[in-house]
């Protein structure tokens, strides 16, 4: 009860908590949310840590899937071969270390600090705009782990984010309750999650799709196709990082 009871607190203050925390760190310098070193500027990180962060620069910007070059071209061979239900992904890091821990801490621990800085970190990366869409969907958490946890963690992320970018939020039915991703392949992954969302619509003609960390596309390829079959045409999909492929 009391972490569902902080989580909403931290949603309810939102975008007033950050601009009160990023003046406070303008009059007094604060520490450095991954090594603590001591800060003098705007970001709740030092530059030391922003150099290190496992930026994903070099992906494919059909499914943001890190590359290894892009000499063939932008789009990658699996999205050559079965293009996503989704048109583009902005995807900015690579999902390791520091920010697996950091994840686990707001997913496992509901620590509203952690989700704060994720949402920084995208911010961060991708602007105080969103990248496109005239809705923000997030994709809805398995009834099970939402009840386990205590609070779905994309819907946490997407109205902090809704609030920054100033998009309305449109939420997603889950249809099934799919069991968890972890340890299973691709093509398993895709059999997980078919037909466990839907959405009313009609939607508008462009909107974008939010996840935490995207690991093979699976999940957001499921909401994307629901998507479609409630009227949008253009669809985008936003997470903070993307699993490399030797890890999945």
């Amino acid at each position: 009860m009391f972490r569902r009871h902080t989580l909403c607190r931290a949603i309810a203050a939102g975008n007033l908590r950050w601009l009160l925390e990023r003046g406070l760190r303008r009059a007094l310098p604060g520490y450095c949310a991954f090594c603590y070193a001591r800060l003098s500027g705007d970001l709740p990180w030092c530059d030391d840590c922003d150099a290190e962060l496992p930026r994903n620069g070099v992906a494919c910007r059909r499914c943001a899937e890190p590359m290894a070059t892009l000499g063939g071209g932008d789009v990658c061979g699996r999205c050559l071969r079965r293009p996503p239900a989704f048109d583009a992904a902005w995807v900015p890091l690579r999902y390791e270390e520091p920010l697996v821990r950091l994840v686990q801490r707001f997913k496992f621990s509901a620590d509203p600090r952690a989700g704060t800085l994720l949402v920084e970190l995208l911010i961060h990366a991708l602007g105080d705009t969103a990248p496109c869409g005239e809705r923000l969907i997030g994709v809805p958490g398995s009834w099970a782990r939402t009840r386990e946890r205590g609070f779905d963690p994309v819907a946490w992320l997407g109205d902090a984010l809704a609030e920054r970018w100033q998009l309305p939020r449109l939420a997603a039915l889950r249809q099934r309750d799919s069991s968890s991703q972890r340890g299973l392949d691709r093509a398993a992954r895709r059999r997980n999650v078919k037909d466990a969302f839907g959405i009313e619509g009609p939607l508008p003609e462009s909107v974008l799709l939010l996840d935490d960390v995207m690991t093979t596309g699976a999940t957001l390829d499921a909401l994307a196709l629901a998507c479609r079959r409630a009227g949008a045409r253009h669809i985008g999909v936003v997470a903070l990082a993307r699993t490399p492929p030797d890890r999945i």
